[in-house]
C-alpha cells in the first residue's frame, strides 16, 4: 500500500498511547520498499521508491526510538521491581527510568505529527487577492504596504511574484491587487493570511494626530492543476444507430449513427450528421469529454469562489484576523490571543519589512496541535 494511504489509515487510532500493530505495519512496509529497491535499479520505479523511502525513513527511526526507549525501561522496571536490587542500583534505576520516559513521550510526539495528513494543497502555487475595505483613502494605503510586505516576504523566500491585475487608488496604493506565487510550499506558509486586516495609525491628511482604524481584505487562493478528464469505459453505453433527416433510403437502412451514454451523469449523445460512423462515434466522445471538462471546471471555480467570499468578508473593520497597530509598533494575529490578552505580539517594523515566518510559524504551530487535538 502507498504509504500515505497507510499514514491516512492509522492516523486515527493514534491517541496517546501509540497504536504497536499499526506501527508494525509501517516497519514492515518500509522493509519491503527496502527489498524492492534493490531489484529496481535503472527501473521506473526507482526514483518513487527512493522518493517514498526518504519520506518514510525519519518517521521509522523515531519508531525504532520509540520502541527501544520502552523496551529499556521494561527491563528497569523488572529491575526496580526486584527484591534483590540494591537500594543505590535501585535510585539509579528510578533516575534513569524517568529520562527514558521523557525520551519515550518526546519521541511519540513526534511520531503522531509525522502521521497528521498533509493538506493536498499545501505544495500548490498561490494566487493572492488584496482588497481596499473600509477607511477610504487610507485603506487604500494600507492595501499598498500589505502588497510590499507580502512582495518583500517573496523575496526573502526565493519565490517568483508577478502582479496579474491591479486599480490603483487616488491617493496611492491599491483598490484592489491580484498576484501569483510560486515557490515551495507557497500555499501551505500563505494560506493563513487569508481573511480581514485591521491598520490603526495616524494618516498624513490628518491634522489633528487622531488615530484612525481602516481595513483591507486578503484571499489566499491555491492555483488548480488542469482540469483532467478520465472517463471509464465501464462507465458508458454505446451503440450504432441509423441516421436521420435528408439523405434519401440510405439514412433509414444503415446504422451511420453513434449514441453515446455517460452512466454516472445521465449525459446521452447522439450523433448523426456524418456520412461516417467513425466520424459520429469520434464526434460524440469529443461532446461528452468537452461537457464533462466544462462541468468539472464549474465545480472547481465554485470552490474557489467560495472560499474567496468567505475569506473577504465585507472589509469591515470588526472583520479581522489580524491587527497592525503603527502607534505602539505592534502587529497582532487574533487567532493566536487578543490584544491586551498576555499573548505575545510582533515588532510592526519587522513584520512591514517582510519578516513574517515568525508569526507564520507560530500559525502552522497552532493549527498542528489543533489537529493533534482531533486525532
Amino acid at each position: 500500500r502507498p504509504h500515505s494511504t497507510l499514514l491516512f489509515a492509522i492516523r486515527d487510532e493514534t491517541m496517546s498511547m501509540l497504536p504497536e500493530a499499526k506501527l508494525d505495519i509501517l516497519l514492515a512496509h518500509h522493509a519491503s520498499l527496502e527489498a524492492e529497491l534493490l531489484g529496481q535499479v535503472n527501473s521506473e520505479n526507482y526514483v518513487r521508491i527512493t522518493r517514498e523511502l526518504a519520506e518514510l525513513n525519519p518517521l521509522i527511526d523515531a519508531v525504532k526510538a520509540y520502541r527501544a526507549a520502552n523496551a529499556e525501561m521494561a527491563g528497569i522496571d523488572a529491575l526496580i521491581a526486584d527484591p534483590a536490587t540494591e537500594p543505590d542500583m535501585r535510585g539509579m534505576a528510578e533516575f534513569e527510568r524517568e529520562t527514558l520516559a521523557a525520551r519515550s513521550l518526546e519521541l511519540a510526539q513526534q511520531i503522531r505529527v509525522a502521521l497528521l495528513p498533509k493538506d493536498a494543497m499545501d505544495d500548490r502555487n498561490v494566487v493572492l487577492e488584496i482588497r481596499a475595505g473600509t477607511g477610504g483613502d487610507e485603506a487604500g494605503l494600507f492595501a499598498g504596504n500589505l502588497y510590499e510586505m507580502y512582495r518583500r516576504y517573496c523575496e526573502i523566500k526565493g519565490w517568483t511574484f508577478h502582479v496579474s491585475d491591479f486599480s490603483p487608488s487616488e491617493r496611492g496604493g491599491y483598490k484592489e491587487v491580484i498576484f501569483n506565487i510560486r515557490g515551495s510550499s507557497a500555499y501551505r506558509h500563505l494560506r493563513f493570511e487569508g481573511g480581514g486586516h485591521r491598520v490603526q495609525r495616524v494618516p498624513e491628511t490628518e491634522a489633528q494626530g487622531r488615530i484612525h482604524t481602516s481595513a483591507a481584505t486578503v484571499a489566499v487562493l491555491p492555483e488548480l492543476p488542469d482540469v483532467k478528464i478520465d472517463i471509464n469505459p465501464k462507465d458508458v453505453e454505446e451503440f450504432g444507430c441509423r441516421g436521420g433527416g435528408p439523405g434519401g433510403q440510405n439514412v433509414n437502412k444503415v446504422e451511420t449513427g453513434w449514441m453515446i451514454k455517460h452512466k454516472p451523469s445521465g449525459l446521452i449523445f447522439k450523433m448523426t450528421e456524418h456520412k461516417s460512423q467513425a466520424q459520429n462515434k469520434e464526434r460524440a466522445w469529443a461532446l461528452l469529454r468537452a461537457t464533462l471538462y466544462e462541468a468539472e471546471q464549474a465545480k472547481q471555480h465554485a470552490a474557489v469562489t467560495s472560499a474567496r467570499k468567505a475569506m473577504m468578508g465585507s472589509g469591515d473593520r470588526s472583520q479581522r484576523i489580524r491587527t497592525y497597530n503603527f502607534p505602539q509598533n505592534r502587529c497582532t494575529d487574533h487567532r493566536l490571543g487578543g490584544e491586551g490578552g498576555g499573548e505575545k505580539n510582533f515588532n510592526l517594523d519587522s513584520i512591514m519589512a517582510g519578516n513574517l515566518d515568525p508569526l507564520i510559524n507560530a500559525l502552522l504551530e497552532l493549527d498542528k496541535q489543533l489537529r493533534l487535538e482531533n486525532l
